[in-house]
């Protein structure tokens, strides 16, 4: 059994949780049940409670934002990227230069040291790059650190951008995505989770425990053979410990290895971010798609909260999703490549 404490503090971060979520959504805000707990969290966090998320919790909410996400794309995700290949990869490849920039400037100017701003900045898999980050000689705290500020501060800006770029403002975060549903269709939808997630977990897809449910949901749901369908307190739920894993995330030990470099990262955050909002301005001019839609799609992370602001604006999820999953696999691929770039491209002496 779980000692007292630990209780008394998972009691106290629900009870946090709802009461910041709740007046999030009488805020109107569309990620409030993601927000609130990330909120709450945080201050468990940096406050020294010591909490984790289970990984298998982790990894059963993010099937869930899968099955989510697949309950919400047709067979036009497929249309997108065959009318606009082009332009989603630009997308693709302007925000991960942008973030390889950013990461280059911070090693040259020495905010962090050897490569950890090279994977730090890099916009999109944050647990993936923390978990390779290490094996390539960056230190695996600050990374966390630099990763999961740039996911709070994408999902903050992010709901933001929904609150007040939508025509008309959805109460909660899971408005528009709950029908009513059967039996059936409730079991057919945990099975493709489960199915999903397992085979791309055992076959080492990056984001493994969303992405199989996604792939293996949007196929058949598509094409009429299961109706994806979950309860919306299941959703509530899956929202609620995404949150909570990523606000935890924040130490007081993590922030006392940046103190220093806290301003540079913020300042980086915040550029790659509104350099990405700017270049989503300009799809507005090359695309027929509204605001709202391009700057979640060329949001720099992560997959699974920008899902759920997607889903919860009314956005096209559609082109979201197509940008944002080709953005995750790019950047799992050139990761790697690109932090060996920025340590050989700077002087050694100013990367100690």
């Amino acid at each position: 059994m779980l000692p007292l404490r630990i209780l008394g503090l998972w009691a106290a971060l629900a009870a946090a949780s709802a009461a910041v979520s709740y007046g999030l959504m009488q805020a109107q805000f569309p990620a409030a049940l993601l927000l609130g707990p990330m909120i709450a969290a945080i201050a468990f966090g940096v406050g020294g409670s010591r909490l984790r998320v289970p990984r298998a919790a982790f990894q059963a909410s993010q099937a869930a934002i899968g099955c989510l996400v697949a309950h919400a794309v047709t067979g036009q995700i497929a249309q997108t990227l065959v009318e606009d290949g082009p332009l989603i990869v630009a997308v693709v490849l302007v925000t991960v230069a942008v973030s390889g920039l950013v990461g280059w400037i911070l090693t040259r100017l020495r905010v962090l040291p050897g490569t950890t701003a090279a994977w730090g900045s890099s916009p999109g898999g944050a647990s993936a790059m923390v978990a390779m980050a290490e094996d390539f000689g960056a230190d695996p705290r600050l990374v966390a650190f630099m990763q999961y500020v740039r996911v709070a501060a994408v999902v903050f800006s992010a709901s933001l951008a929904a609150r007040f770029l939508m025509e008309t403002p959805v109460p909660g975060a899971s408005a528009g995505v709950a029908e009513v549903t059967g039996p059936l269709s409730v079991f057919a939808t945990l099975a493709v989770a489960i199915v999903g997630a397992g085979a791309a977990l055992a076959l080492r897809v990056p984001a493994g425990a969303q992405i199989g449910p996604m792939v293996l949901g949007s196929l058949l749901h598509a094409t009429g053979l299961v109706r994806m369908a979950l309860p919306v307190p299941l959703l509530e739920l899956a929202y609620a410990c995404i949150g909570i894993y990523v606000g935890l995330r924040f130490t007081r030990e993590t922030l006392r290895l940046t103190f220093t470099a806290l301003p540079g990262i913020l300042a980086a955050t915040f550029s790659v971010i509104a350099l990405c909002a700017a270049w989503g301005w300009g799809l507005t001019l090359l695309l027929p798609i509204d605001l709202l839609t391009a700057v979640l799609a060329t949001s720099p992370g992560g997959l699974d909260s920008v899902a759920i602001i997607a889903v919860g604006s009314k956005a096209d999820v559609s082109f979201v999703l197509a940008v944002q999953t080709l953005r995750l696999f790019v950047v799992l691929l050139t990761g790697p490549l690109l932090a060996k770039w920025i340590s050989r491209s700077v002087p050694e002496t100013a990367i100690r």
